[in-house]
């Protein structure tokens, strides 16, 4: 199967996975930059440190030291705090698409899955280069709490992302 056809096949209840993973990874990276902005302000950090750590894939440690907005650090590091988001929700999607949780405790526990095997692999088997560059700035137990506004994230995108047909039914 080409991944035109991934992209444009519909579920049975008429949905495309890959297209809601897009909106699902935005409210998902939404939530999980906001945390990450709370944390380094609680921290005593600036506020745009985080993220723009995220673009030491680029520019190196150096980039968790930048406390500013600029297009650099912050623009890159929003692009790719985007794409692992959306990369996340893609999977997150298709099982959605398979086994259509009922319920919104069902939803939550498969973002919260989803969420966990992200933070396994970004800071269990990813190469240090390549991690999301959050440790550079944050405490290990604010790198939990952000993984914890992912998942909220994910439902929430999720919740949202689903076709209206399918949420009308579940209300009535």
């Amino acid at each position: 199967m080409s991944l035109v056809n991934i992209r444009t096949r519909a579920t049975a209840d008429g949905s495309r996975p890959v297209i809601r993973a897009l909106a699902t990874g935005g409210a998902a990276g939404l939530a999980s930059a906001a945390a990450l902005a709370l944390l380094a302000r609680a921290e005593g950090k600036g506020a745009l440190q985080p993220i723009n750590a995220t673009s030491h894939w680029l520019h190196g440690d150096q980039a968790a030291e930048c406390d500013r907005l600029d297009a650099r650090h912050t623009l890159t590091g929003l692009l790719t705090h985007y794409a692992s988001a959306v990369f996340w929700a893609l999977p997150f999607e298709f099982w959605r698409a398979r086994r259509r949780p009922s319920t919104a405790g069902g939803l939550l526990l498969g973002a919260a899955l989803t969420s966990a095997t992200a933070a396994a692999v970004d800071y269990g088997i990813t190469p240090r280069r390549l991690t999301p560059g959050w440790e550079l700035v944050l405490g290990k137990r604010s790198l939990a709490i952000t993984y914890g506004a992912l998942a909220l994230g994910l439902a929430a995108g999720a919740s949202l992302a689903q076709p209206r047909t399918a949420r009308r039914a579940k209300t009535c």
